[in-house]
């Protein structure tokens, strides 16, 4: 496993430079795009637990509008999606800046997601496996269907990913994620759920 890990970090340095350059003319693109949409805000930052739990900052495209109601207060993320928000999250554009994570070293190309930083407190002793490696741009849970899961099943199937990491299993997640990136059925943009750390809450009580 060790072994691996070294030579995973080296294939994900030179599969996320690959990219970038691959995908240069479409990263300008939507660049340009969300400076006119979002007025100038085209990336979107936000802390994550990355290996060990360190945090680290995750960068995007921006999908949503910074609209706010009456009082001050962010509308309801449904509302401030744009169409071309959608349009680069149904195809995962907007996952592209995290290629510079990658070369950054706070992420991996594939490992599971870098989740929001309020849930560290929500995993149980077994699912804190996740964060013994770098998160993924994808994963196992992102390609055996990403927002249709649960989050038992999601987190199992990061601890099962953890548990059995190999370039083979690694080459079989980049090849799934290949074919959703263009077959979007399966992917439900604002998906009815609640948030780990209100779900696991509510079973508490």
């Amino acid at each position: 496993m060790l072994s691996y890990l070294t030579i995973k970090r080296f294939l994900d340095i030179t599969l996320s430079l690959v990219g970038i350059l691959l995908l240069l003319p479409i990263f300008i693109i939507v660049f340009l795009c969300l400076i006119y949409i979002n007025k100038g805000k085209p990336f979107f930052f936000q802390e994550r637990p990355g290996k060990n739990e360190r945090i680290f900052k995750i960068v995007k495209f921006k999908s949503m509008t910074d609209q706010k109601d009456e009082h001050g207060q962010l509308l309801p993320n449904a509302q401030r999606v744009t169409v071309f928000g959608n349009f680069i999250r149904k195809y995962s554009l907007d996952e592209i800046p995290q290629l510079f994570n990658i070369l950054k070293g706070d992420m991996s190309l594939i490992g599971p997601r870098p989740l929001r930083v309020h849930y560290l407190p929500y995993y149980t002793k077994k699912e804190s496996i996740r964060h013994s490696i770098r998160p993924g741009v994808t994963g196992l849970a992102q390609v055996s269907g990403r927002n249709l899961l649960s989050w038992n099943k999601k987190l199992a199937l990061d601890i099962a990913y953890v548990e059995n990491i190999s370039f083979s299993n690694d080459f079989m997640i980049l090849l799934k994620t290949a074919k959703k990136i263009f077959n979007t059925n399966n992917i439900e943009l604002d998906p009815d759920m609640p948030d780990l750390d209100d779900e696991r809450k509510h079973k508490l009580t």
